[in-house]
């Protein structure tokens, strides 16, 4: 458990220490975004019987909580081979659960700081309600960890950062994008409807928008379900590649 700790302590004061770029530069990001779409559409758009402003809050919000989760991990495996500290992590004894466990829960702390970030500076944009809060912490805290756990397999495999910017512009990004945070499935054609199915962010962000207004496109049971799956898949086999040293021992 020291082990666990001292990782988990070093990884969270690794992004604190350039809060204003791991924390700050993501909710100015999410502002702009805010501020164009609503804008432009706010005045034309209705989704559910809710003004598109407040629709698009929560998408924002989980879209920023999912890419810094990702980024937190995936960032700190690629610089530690690079520059060839991950040794001093390896020569350790921390078994490799905690390694896990250290990573992924320090990228669900940087992921949910930013999405309150960016929650609390939307406030002034639109009068939002949380239907069930319970649901909106439950789909963050576990999308941020599947993503933590997927920036762990992006940074054990990556070799230099052109791999990893690879890795998130396409696949995470995509993934993000096209997972309704700007749209309801609804209003896509039938084909599109079907392929937003196989995407599992979806289900993440129509389950966080379902506790802030009650209503969305699917069961929040089913998208519980679908991502409760996800995060298990996703943990094994990091868990996998970690128990082998994939890419971390000569």
């Amino acid at each position: 458990m020291i082990g666990f700790w001292t990782l988990f302590y070093k990884e969270l004061l690794r992004f604190w220490k350039v809060a204003f770029q791991t924390v700050g530069a993501p909710v100015l990001t999410a502002l702009l975004y805010l501020l164009i779409f609503g804008h432009v559409l706010d005045e034309h758009v209705q989704v559910h019987g809710v003004r598109y402003t407040s629709f698009l809050i929560p998408g924002l919000v989980m879209m920023q909580v999912l890419q810094n989760a990702f980024a937190n991990s995936s960032s700190s495996l690629i610089q530690a081979k690079i520059t060839g500290s991950i040794v001093f992590v390896l020569l350790p004894p921390i078994p490799y659960g905690a390694f896990f466990a250290a990573y992924v829960l320090a990228s669900v702390a940087r992921g949910l700081m930013v999405g309150l970030g960016v929650l609390v500076a939307t406030l002034w944009f639109a009068e939002l309600r949380m239907a069930a809060p319970l649901w909106v912490l439950a789909f963050a805290v576990l999308g941020a960890a599947i993503l933590g756990a997927l920036g762990m397999i992006a940074g054990l495999w990556s070799e230099k950062f052109d791999q990893l910017a690879a890795f998130q512009n396409f696949l995470i990004m995509p993934l993000t994008m096209l997972s309704g945070v700007f749209y309801s499935i609804h209003s896509l054609p039938a084909f599109w409807q079907g392929v937003s199915h196989y995407n599992p962010v979806f289900y993440m962000i129509d389950g966080f928008r379902y506790g802030f207004f009650g209503v969305s496109d699917v069961a929040p049971e089913a998208s519980l379900a679908v991502v409760v799956a996800c995060f298990a898949a996703v943990s094994l086999l990091t868990l996998n590649l970690l128990r082998r040293g994939w890419k971390l021992r000569a």
